[in-house]
């Protein structure tokens, strides 16, 4: 098994420690990168100011899931989606797509015109907009359709590392991440990570790590990246340890805590004891710095604090806030009405026992939504092209 110092090789880029920022629609935007890239090279909580260490480079930060008919087709919304500050390196994008050809044609665009070093492929978004055109985590089940996907965006990335993020399957009784795994390796896809989900359980129940060590087993040729139920540094660790597995995802144990990756690097550098507790008034710094950076990158700080909202009860999840002030702290459109409302709060409190547990969605046990007849025969791909493929970006 490797050790969990190990670094994780992308291609021709070397993720040292091998911790990645799972793409999250609506969440992973440059901003959010910003933050959680300055924290894994060593900001401290200073009044929200940046103090990024010398280090760099530590992690993988991967944008929120960008559709390939509207990179093609050059959506406004999406070319926004797809910009990366001038510090990211390398620079990550997340596709989805159903038709190859319209896969092969966006990514041979992020290759032409150097819009990204690292092309992610999403098979394991969950959503029904996403399954019931065939895509996200419903398209592994069409074996042939995963390969000629896979071919296509490998063949037209040129030099670009092209890997795969995808679930166990559908549902217990549609598992396709051995076959799936399989076929990647044979297209020359760099790596894969597996969420130790199917579709069906979305987020509820407890994430099968034994299905990543069986990947790992399967497909000993490529690096295996694991993802579910990681809350905590030790968490990854232990995943690494368990699984086998080159490098761990993490998604939702990030959501209001970009401070996690600090952790994280710690961690798998060896430096377990270096684990932060912020104080609701660190908290509160970050939180007004956040908005700030949404801000700045939508060109409007209203829009920046109305797209925050989303953010502010897992920014405070387990601190002594009354569901009133919640409520109003969730409906703020400037810095200085954000500002003034979290300086109500006793900012002195410290950090809450069992924070660090799940956050985010937790439902599961959900029917999956797909096509009409695509259980049928999982190699029949007939009837995908162009129109199954969603027009605006995000999952």
């Amino acid at each position: 098994m490797p050790e969990p110092t190990s670094p994780l090789q992308i291609g021709p880029h070397t993720v040292r420690p091998p911790v990645v920022l799972a793409p999250m629609a609506g969440i992973t935007n440059a901003p959010f990168r910003t933050l959680c890239r300055h924290f894994a090279e060593g900001e401290a909580f200073a009044g929200g100011e940046a103090k990024a260490g010398a280090s760099g480079g530590k992690g993988l930060f991967v944008s929120e899931m960008i559709t390939t008919r509207a990179l093609v087709e050059r959506n406004e919304k999406t070319m926004q989606l797809i910009r990366f500050d001038e510090s990211e390196q390398p620079r990550s994008i997340q596709l989805y797509g159903v038709d190859p050809a319209t896969v092969g044609k966006a990514v041979r665009m992020i290759a032409e015109e150097g819009l990204a070093d690292h092309i992610d492929l999403n098979f394991g978004c969950p959503v029904p907009k996403v399954t019931r055109k065939g895509g996200g985590s419903a398209l592994p089940y069409k074996r042939n359709l995963l390969r000629a996907i896979l071919r296509e965006a490998v063949s037209g990335a040129g030099d670009l590392p092209v890997t795969m993020k995808m679930r166990k399957g559908i549902d217990d009784d549609h598992i396709t991440y051995l076959d799936a795994g399989r076929i990647a390796v044979e297209e020359g896809v760099t790596s894969i990570a597996l969420h130790g989900r199917t579709a069906a359980q979305h987020y509820g129940g407890t994430a099968d790590w034994e299905a990543i060590a069986r990947l790992k087993e399967h497909v000993p040729e490529i690096p295996v990246l694991g993802n579910g139920d990681i809350w905590s540094a030790q968490d990854a660790l232990r995943m690494v340890r368990e699984t086998g597995c080159d490098g761990v995802v993490v998604g939702r144990g990030c959501l209001g805590r970009p401070w996690l990756f600090a952790d994280l690097v710690a961690a798998f550098e060896g430096r377990t004891e270096d684990v932060l507790k912020p104080s609701l008034r660190d908290v509160a710094d970050i939180m007004v710095r956040h908005a700030g950076l949404l801000g700045e990158w939508l060109g409007d700080e209203s829009k920046g604090v109305v797209d925050f909202r989303k953010h502010v009860a897992w920014y405070l999840k387990g601190f002594a806030v009354g569901s009133e002030m919640r409520k109003r702290l969730a409906v703020t459109s400037s810095l200085a009405e954000l500002r003034a409302g979290l300086d109500e709060l006793d900012l002195d409190q410290a950090w809450p026992a069992g924070a660090d547990g799940p956050r985010g969605r937790t439902s599961g046990n959900n029917r999956v939504v797909l096509p009409d007849g695509w259980l049928k025969d999982p190699y029949d791909c007939a009837g995908i092209g162009e129109d199954a493929e969603l027009d605006t970006s995000g999952g």
